[in-house]
C-alpha cells in the first residue's frame, strides 16, 4: 500500500475508478490508452539510452 501512496493522484484516481465503476468497455479503452502512453514513455526513454553511450 505504501508504493500506492506514493503514485500521482491522476493514477490512483483511475485505479479506483477501474476497480469501481468501470464498464467492460471502458477497461478496453483505458487499458489501450495507458498501453499506448507506456510504450511511447518506453520508445523515448530508451532512444536517449542508447544515445547517451
Amino acid at each position: 500500500m505504501e508504493k500506492f501512496d506514493r503514485l500521482p493522484k491522476s493514477v490512483k484516481k483511475t485505479i479506483r475508478y477501474i476497480n469501481q465503476d468501470a464498464s467492460s468497455e471502458e477497461l478496453r479503452r483505458i487499458e489501450q490508452l495507458i498501453s499506448l502512453a507506456i510504450q511511447q514513455r518506453k520508445k523515448k526513454f530508451f532512444n536517449r539510452q542508447v544515445n547517451i553511450r
